[in-house]
Order: C-alpha cells, then structure tokens, then sequence
C-alpha cells in the first residue's frame, strides 16, 4: 500500500548530521518505492518557504524561532495552524518525526495525534537519568509518545533506552539501523600521504562528541610517533580548545584543522587518512564510523551506546572513554596500519552488502503497514494515558491536550478543511522518465563521441601511411 508521508524535524540541510543525512536518504527510498514524501522543518537563513530536492522531494521550511544548535523555541500552538494546513494540503495519511530533541518534532505527534493521523517516531540518540536536562527532556517524551502508534530505534541499546525513558511497552518499538551509501565512499589508497600515518576525525566539536577527550590524547600520540598527524573536520564551541592545545604544544604541522565539511566533501577528507577517531561519549548508531570504513579506514572508537553493534570486529578497536585506554587502542591501530595487518580498502565490499537505504526503507515500509491497521483512540483514552504521566505532570498533560483539541475545533470552524487548496502531486513517474532517457541520451551521446574520435584516430593513421 502507497502512503502520503509528511517527514518533521529540526534538523535537515543545509545542516549537516546523521539525523539531516536519514531524513534524506530515506525519504528519497521511499519515493522511489512510489511513496509521496514532503519534509517539515524550520527555516535555515534565507531558506524559507517551498524547496524541491531531488526526485521531487518537498521541503517545508518553516519560519520559526530558532534557539540551541539549529532546535527551535517549544511554543505548542504557534506551529498548529500551519502544520494543519500542510498536511491537509498534502492529504498526508502518516506523520513521521525524528528527533527527540527536536521541537517540531514533538509538537507534529501531537498535533497530528489530535487531528486523528498515524504518527510514528524515530529516536537518534542516547539520554541519561539523572543530571537536570536529561529528567526534563524524558517527561516530555513520555509526554509525547504516551499516545504514538509506533517507535522506531536505530540501535537495540537505543531501544532499551527508549523504552525505559518513556515507559514504552517494547512490543511497539521497532530496531531498524541507520544506513549508508557506500558507492558514495569508495576507498582510495593512493590519497593518503606515505610518509605520514593520518588520523581522521569528524565530527560536532561538542562535549557530548568527547572533543576534552582528543584534546587531552592528541599531544600524548603525537609525543609517542613522529610520523602521526591528525586531520580534524567539523565545528562547534570546543573548536577553541583545540586550537588552544596546538598552539601550546606547537603542533601547527601536526594537526589540520579544517572547519565545518559539507557532505559532498566528506569522503575526500576521509581518503586522506588511515585510521578514523571517534571518542564520542554517548552515541546511538554513529553512522560517521560506518562511512569511515567504507572508505577504507580502519576505526578506534569509544565503547559506548549502540557503537559495539555497529561494525564487525576486524574494523575496530574500542576503548572506554578514558585518555589512557584510548591512547592504547589508538597505538595498537598505529601498529597494525603500520605492519599491514589489516586490509581497511577491502572493507567497502563488505559494508555495502549489510548496509543498505533500500533496505531501511523496506523495514520502514512495514512499520507504516502496522500503524495504518491500528484503530484511533478515543479522546477519553488519550486523556487516560496522558493522566498516567505522573502525579502533577499527568494533570499539566491532560489540559495541554484538551486545549490543543479545543483549538483543532476552532480552527476547524475558522478554516474548514475544504477552504484549504491541495497541492498537486509531484509528478514522480514523468520525472523518472525524463531523467532516465536524459541519462540514456548522455550515454548514446558518449558512444557516438567514441566512434567519431576511433574513426578520426583511423583517418590520422591512414595519411600518416600514406606520407610514409
């Protein structure tokens, strides 16, 4: 069965991140399985209103307040009004969001939990239980996913934790990992400089990405090989705490740093290199290592979250996140570059096989399959669950929610949902079409550009006999 999707989150392009980089690449499968698929998300600069991407993906980039690393200000009703118009707009049948740190996100489910549509939730990191943020950020989720259909997890450690912060039965969540594109991350040995062993890293320079942690490992590596340098992509508030470092150990040649990395650009970074670095101190997937490897690096990575279920064992060393422990499972990767115990160039054949979009996007499919049968709750029910959240909170939840139904109602009088106008579908068939025979031209071009220049080669030949 086809379904109308409306994909929400903060956090899409021109950002860049895991959460951006699944928002896409799936989005993009489902459509090519014949799905129509449009993005919510906020505006990025001077990126406003209606955006197409390829194969007729729509973006919705909505203006709104942005706060705290591209996550908007949590304002419950402003972002109704225009959430219903574009999902009645779109006849969309399925809200998926991403993101729990993602206020649109949030308000989406339960908006579109009120106005009766399937909803359905993807969880992309890791929370503790016990600093301000993390209690804060797990009863709102509770809040917001007491009433959801379905949830979905990119790691069996991301589930259990998921489901003990919100209080899920495990029955309704789902494990489906992230993915990658592996032809996009082609090794290339020749790149890399010989004379040097290069340490990749690529990532937020944030504490939670354990930027303190190469802060404090990269001079003592450094001091134990000369011929080790490191190559750091990405930006962030700790950004200067690496600059302070190189320059207090005079390590200017030693350490490259490269700034924020478009995408596109990321896999030429990573060829430069031999071994890549993660010393993230939380981490659900980590999709970063999995390209890596396709790009044929060999990998030392901190041992937490969903990172042990991520590669096989030949592709990794882990450590705990602790200077010393990684300064050793850093110097054992050196060793094995060094000595060619390993074969990280092989490592793409491998990935692209376990690893696959088309795949996520299957598993997906069935999730929308499972929710599509469920029947909706009753108001009285949904009342019921939210007064279960706690003993004064459950009390705040349920007059949240009755006054976001109360305000559906009169939006529904004020707007009826006939006076909305429905966009016309992108007309996906035709433009696969058009792409297809242009490619098809392209190669005919080719071909024949071949022949003219074999028969031009012939003509030369022959004269140049002649002259003889």
């Amino acid at each position: 069965m086809l379904y109308n999707i409306c994909m929400v989150s903060d956090f899409f392009y021109p950002n860049m991140g895991g959460v951006e980089s699944h928002l896409y690449h799936l989005s993009q499968r489902l459509i090519q399985r014949g799905h129509k698929v449009i993005i919510a998300t906020h505006a990025y600069g001077n990126r406003t209103g209606i955006r197409y991407l390829t194969n007729g993906l729509k973006v919705y980039y909505v203006p709104t307040l942005v706060i705290h690393y591209e996550a908007t200000l949590p304002v419950i009703y402003g972002f109704f009004p225009l959430l219903r118009n574009i999902l009645i707009r779109e006849n969309i049948d399925i809200i998926h969001g991403h993101g729990a740190f993602s206020a649109l996100c949030q308000e989406a489910i339960l908006h579109g939990k009120t106005m009766g549509y399937k909803v359905c939730f993807t969880d992309h990191s890791l929370f503790g239980f016990a600093d301000a943020s993390s209690i804060l950020t797990n009863k709102l989720l509770k809040f917001t996913l007491s009433d959801i259909d379905h949830v979905i997890c990119v790691s069996h450690t991301s589930k259990e934790n998921t489901v003990l912060r919100a209080a899920l039965s495990p029955k309704n969540v789902s494990v489906i990992p992230n993915a990658v594109v592996a032809s996009q991350f082609k090794p290339d040995p020749s790149a890399a400089d010989p004379n040097w062993i290069t340490i990749v890293v690529i990532s937020r320079l944030v504490y939670r990405k354990g930027t303190d942690l190469l802060v404090a490992i990269i001079p003592r590596i450094c001091n134990m090989y000369r011929n080790v340098r490191f190559i750091i992509g990405g930006d962030g508030p700790k950004r200067i705490d690496l600059e302070q470092m190189r320059e207090k150990h005079l390590l200017h040649d030693r350490i490259e740093l490269l700034g924020s990395i478009k995408h596109h650009d990321v896999r030429n970074v990573l060829v430069q290199g031999n071994i890549f670095l993660n010393t993230s101190l939380t981490e659900a997937f980590c999709i970063a290592i999995v390209e890596a490897a396709c790009a044929g690096l060999f990998v030392v990575s901190t041992k937490v979250g969903g990172v042990p279920e991520v590669l096989p064992s030949h592709m990794i060393n882990y450590a705990m996140p602790e200077e010393d422990d990684l300064v050793i499972a850093i110097s054992k990767a050196i060793h094995m570059i060094r000595y060619e115990e390993v074969k990280p160039s092989r490592f793409n054949d491998e990935l692209k096989d376990m690893y696959s979009w088309s795949n996520v996007a299957e598993r997906t499919e069935k999730v929308y399959d499972l929710i599509s049968q469920t029947q909706q709750a009753p108001l009285i029910e949904r009342l019921r669950r939210y007064y279960g959240c706690g003993l004064y909170a459950g009390k705040i939840f349920c007059m949240v929610m009755a006054l976001d139904y109360l305000f559906w109602i009169f939006l529904e009088i004020m707007l009826p949902s006939h006076a909305i106008e429905r966009a016309e579908t992108f007309p996906y068939k035709q433009y696969r079409d058009c792409f297809n025979n242009r490619s098809f031209l392209l190669q005919e071009y080719k071909q024949e550009e071949e022949i003219e220049t074999t028969e031009e080669e012939k003509l030369t030949r022959e004269k140049r006999k002649i002259k003889e």
